[in-house]
């Protein structure tokens, strides 16, 4: 949790107006502590560390180590302890940034003609001793907030904190490490992976740990994790918080520990274990610990800390730093007051030393550069600052180069806001040849898996065993060395895992990792040990006996293969034929007075859409599909409408040919001339086509697997989503029926030795009474036998207006043809 920040001309006075890149480390600091250096070197002047340049970048780092404070008050002035202990992993992130710094500087082809300079100073982690100080996200979301309406850029390489992804609240907030969401979702992962279900959690107390064990508690919400304690650390009152949660810790019955802290929190914690002896433990390490060498090469803690599993920054290799490293000396760096104080630390410098002491060809920590984190952190945020300045400084705009020479900026006249839209466009390729960007405030998350194991010579090693990209977890278990010294994982539970066939029931009144275990419901299988729940079979499956496997359902519909389907089907086939077989008379005889004077235009049309009848049957046979659904409901519907139409339309035409007989009444022929006839019944037609098309496009009827009865068969139908469009369908239909029925009554007896009047009102009395009696049929058929019933309707419906209306008329044509005359039809 530490950054760095662009603040034009606040430090420093210049004639150049000065660009100052702060990177403030993530442990909280005190006041510089002056250290007896060696005489040779000189008198240091303060605590600091820097290089002239044309662009001056500043370095904030917390580089000691804060002790417990003293208690404050409220009837005196804050007392604070002095920092105390110069940290060498801070002291190496320093050196990060001076050798990508002076890599800069040398080459030709970033920042021509520019040099960069650099000022460090120790944070010391108060913020009232320094314009920008204590190293924490709390600290980071106020130094945004503030610095954002200046559009000051902040790049930080340790804050990590969620919130400051969010580019509403910080538009000038950058980062070269990811959210803590990502590192927090992989410790969850792990400990759903490992069935850890009873964890113990310790955090630092501030928005670092606060957040952190959030998004935690988050990830494992519902998965049968659960956390028995969370103690908090601060680094104020280290020694009080470990005490209590070292003892928290022993007393647990959690066998895993989540550590979200610092390492310095987290050595004083360790400490107190190894002097209580527990070492039954497995942590879990988040990165601000998982790869400190100090805890690694501390004997102390070893029996304690092996086996540490943990998420890591992710490492990577910085050419040319180990010998960079290895070359540093105070003789060659005099105004290095940080150098000098690791140098007496390290190698006991004193009044009378020769100063011929180096780093060359020695094992050390500082000079490891095998594994870089941190480090390279720091190494991508100069590189990207440094882009960023170059886009401003040569005039271009990504990869285009402004033709507005004016619109250029120089080293005397940097904005805040022209580097902030530059930073945001930044495409960094490093010496390495990797290609960074920022996603908003964010990089790309990626982490190393890191484990702690044993080792012949005493100090803890470092071994990588996986990795995190984003939310995809990578784990190689075989490499890992848990706490117990071998490859079996740690068990950490509050009840036994629960057999498959059983679910966990969690007790009243006790944690969700506390429970009973009770048998899985008919029709659900749990086929693994410790299931959270009951999973249902599928639609087309069943539970066995056990409750441990799903067993195949028979799908069930109206097959053409069956007897029912294959009945339905010839009665389809059958009428569709006949009603072909009709329409080739009238064809034939279309020229007979029988079939002139019954509006043979009506009559054909009228035998299109009873063969439609007919045929619209055999979509609802067969597997139900998406389309199948949905086309067999509009097919009825409008092959109905069409048919009903036609009857309506010509007991219409009959009942104005005898009206127009009367005086007056010529004009009445006018409206039903056969231009008007064909128009009605595409009007009637059309209202039933929007209907259909409203309900298909609103909800359809969808393809659905009715469960039934348990253990019954799988019934495949298509099922009503919307009852209203159904419902309209029909509604329409029995509207223009009992229409057409109340007309025909009304024209029954009309004189005239053929009134079509009287078939199409037997017709209808069959149509009505049929689809009356379907209503009670469908709703109360079950399964398959739904879709039969309204097959029948339609069947039993067709057939009885082909029945009625043609089948009289066909006995004349054909068997009696005598009677087929102008002269007998006009016969009163």
């Amino acid at each position: 949790m530490s950054w760095l920040i662009w603040l034009p001309a606040l430090w420093l006075s210049s004639a150049l107006s000065l660009l100052i890149l702060s990177v403030v480390g993530r442990q909280k600091g005190l006041n510089v502590a002056q250290a007896t250096m060696c005489s040779h070197w000189g008198a240091p002047s303060g605590k600091s560390l820097s290089q002239d340049g044309d662009v001056i970048i500043g370095g904030l780092f917390n580089l000691y180590y804060i002790p417990s404070a003293v208690e404050q008050g409220f009837t005196r002035l804050p007392q604070y302890e002095p920092c105390t202990g110069l940290e060498q992993e801070p002291l190496k992130y320093l050196h990060a940034m001076v050798f990508a710094v002076e890599e800069i500087n040398r080459n030709n082809t970033l920042l021509p003609g520019v040099k960069l300079g650099y000022r460090i100073l120790d944070s010391c982690g108060r913020p009232a001793s320094l314009l920008i100080a204590a190293a924490s996200s709390t600290t980071g979301i106020i130094m945004s907030s503030i610095l954002g309406p200046l559009s000051v850029p902040i790049i930080s390489y340790l804050a990590s904190c969620p919130c400051l992804s969010d580019r509403l609240k910080y538009p000038n907030f950058f980062r070269t490490i990811p959210s803590d969401i990502y590192q927090a979702r992989a410790m969850a992962r792990l400990a759903t992976r490992f069935h850890w279900t009873w964890i113990g959690a310790v955090i630092e107390n501030n928005d670092y740990g606060q957040l952190a064990i959030k998004v935690f508690q988050e990830e494992i919400k519902g998965k049968g994790v659960c956390l028995e304690f969370i103690e908090t650390l601060k680094a104020e009152t280290i020694v009080r918080d470990a005490k209590r949660a070292a003892l928290t810790i022993q007393a647990s019955t959690a066998r895993v520990i989540l550590i979200i802290c610092w390492y310095t929190e987290v050595r004083k914690l360790l400490q107190e274990m190894a002097k209580r002896n527990v070492t039954d433990r497995q942590f879990l390490a988040s990165e601000a610990w998982s790869t400190s060498d100090d805890l690694l090469q501390d004997q102390t803690i070893s029996k304690v800390a092996n086996g540490v599993v943990g998420v890591a920054i992710r490492s990577s290799s910085i050419p040319g730093f180990e010998n960079y490293l290895r070359s540093l000396h105070p003789i060659h760096r005099p105004n290095d007051d940080f150098l000098r104080e690791f140098w007496q630390k390290e190698f006991g410098c004193s009044l009378v030393s020769s100063g011929t002491e180096s780093l060359e060809g020695v094992q050390h920590p500082f000079t490891d550069t095998s594994r870089l984190r941190v480090e390279y952190n720091v190494y991508l945020a100069v590189y990207a600052a440094a882009h960023a300045l170059h886009s401003l400084l040569s005039c271009t705009d990504g990869d285009r180069v402004l033709t507005n020479i004016s619109t250029c900026s120089s080293p005397k006249q940097i904005k805040a806001i022209e580097l902030l839209q530059h930073l945001n466009k930044v495409n960094v390729t490093t010496p390495q040849g990797e290609m960074f960007h920022f996603q908003g405030a964010d990089i790309p998350a990626k982490y190393d898996l890191v484990n702690w194991q044993k080792t012949s010579e005493g100090p803890l090693k470092l071994v990588l065993v996986g990795g995190v990209d984003g939310f995809n977890l990578h784990l190689n278990e075989s490499a890992v060395q848990w706490s117990t010294g071998s490859s079996q994982v740690p068990v950490s539970v509050c009840s036994e895992s629960c057999p498959a066939g059983t679910r966990k029931a969690n007790r009243k009144g006790e944690p969700v990792c506390c429970f009973d275990c009770i048998p899985c419901a008919a029709g659900e299988i749990s086929n693994k040990d410790g299931s959270l729940h009951c999973e249902r079979c599928p639609s087309d499956s069943w539970s066995n006996v056990e409750q441990t496997a799903c067993i195949p359902r028979q799908l069930d519909f109206l097959s053409f293969n069956e007897t029912l389907g294959i009945t339905l089907t010839t009665a389809a086939v059958s009428g569709a034929a006949v009603t072909t077989a009709v329409f080739v008379v009238f064809l034939c005889y279309r020229q007979t007075p029988m079939v002139r004077a019954n509006n043979s235009e009506l009559s054909f049309l009228l035998l299109l859409s009873l063969k439609l009848c007919f045929l619209c049957s055999l979509v609802f046979i067969g597997r139900p599909s998406v389309w199948s659904c949905r086309l067999q409901q509009a097919a009825f519907g409008i092959s109905f409408v069409l048919c009903v139409s036609c009857l309506l339309v010509k007991t219409l035409v009959v009942l104005a040919v005898f009206r127009s007989a009367r005086p007056g009444a010529e004009t009445l022929m006018k409206w039903f001339g056969p231009g008007q006839q064909r128009g009605s019944v595409c009007f009637f037609t059309s209202i039933q086509v929007i209907i259909c098309a409203t309900w298909l496009s609103i909800s359809p009827p969808v393809p659905q697997r009715d469960l039934g009865f348990q253990g019954s068969k799988v019934t495949l139908e298509c099922a009503m989503a919307s009852a209203v469009g159904f419902s309209l369908v029909l509604g329409y239909i029995g509207l223009l029926a009992c229409t057409c029925l109340l007309l025909a009554f009304l024209a029954r007896k009309l004189p005239d030795n053929f009134n079509e009047a009287k078939l199409i009102t037997f017709s209808m009395l069959i149509f009505c009474a049929v689809w009356v009696a379907f209503v009670p049929a469908y709703v109360s058929s079950p399964g398959k036998y739904v879709v039969a019933v309204e097959i029948f309707a339609i069947l039993a419906s067709s057939y009885g207006l082909l029945l009625c209306i043609f089948a009289p008329k066909c006995f004349i044509i054909l068997l009696r043809p005598e009677k087929n005359t102008k002269k007998q039809l006009m016969t009163r």
